[in-house]
């Protein structure tokens, strides 16, 4: 290398003058490496208060619907809507103002609800979730074709077993027991072998039971 033949004062030298010459890029470099920093930090913190801001608008709804002030948490969830929008929050607050119509025996508005997390929601979880829910619904208004099509079991994931018993509800409410029967099976098969509730397949066999026309159905052993 070429600086191994200079003298201590020639490097010092030839540092100043390249420093001389470059400076100013340094200083750039520098500079804008801290505005990107700053930039980053900002961009993180403003991102944790919109989160926290949403989870108190949406426990704030929670409180107004669970106490039934209806001007207010209609407010709350238009604000989580817009100011919020893309926020899970919305998602699930539209998901528990569902479930309230539904106890209060209000379907249509529950549906209604309902058609806008399986719209307009980016969470797969949830839409699968929206979309078993409306079902049901939809099946309580007496419309079991629309529940039908809500009910793809190859579109449902970890929610197959849910989605063929369903389907057997509805397939039972349309008179068609023999594939009722079948629904009840695989919604039996799919949930082999899988952490469920352990009365999800005794209410299972007790619905294959209750077709008369079935052979009880014995539920995997985990």
């Amino acid at each position: 290398m070429v600086e191994e033949y200079l003298s201590d004062r020639e490097q010092e030298e030839a540092l100043r003058s390249w420093w001389r010459d470059n400076w100013r890029w340094v200083m750039s470099g520098i500079a804008l490496g801290l505005a990107l920093l700053a930039g980053w930090q900002y961009w993180e913190r403003q991102t944790q208060v919109r989160a926290e801001t949403a989870a108190q608008t949406y426990s704030d709804f929670g409180t107004a619907l669970a106490a039934g002030d209806k001007d207010k948490f209609e407010q709350l969830l238009k604000t989580l809507d817009t100011t919020h929008k893309g926020s899970p929050y919305g998602d699930q607050a539209h998901l528990s103002l569902a479930q309230a119509h539904v106890a209060a025996g209000k379907f249509e508005q529950a549906a209604n609800e309902l058609k806008i997390v399986v719209d307009k929601s980016k969470d797969a979880v949830l839409v699968q979730v929206a979309r078993l829910r409306l079902a049901r619904v939809q099946l309580q208004l007496g419309h079991p074709d629309e529940a039908l099509a809500l009910l793809d079991v190859t579109k449902a994931g970890a929610f197959a077993a849910q989605v063929h018993e369903v389907r057997g509800d509805v397939l039972l409410a349309k008179g068609d027991r023999s594939g009722a029967r079948l629904a009840y099976q695989a919604a039996i098969a799919e949930s082999a072998g899988k952490d469920l509730a352990p009365t999800a397949n005794e209410l299972l066999r007790l619905k294959l039971q209750d077709l008369g026309d079935a052979e009880p159905v014995a539920v995997p052993a985990k």
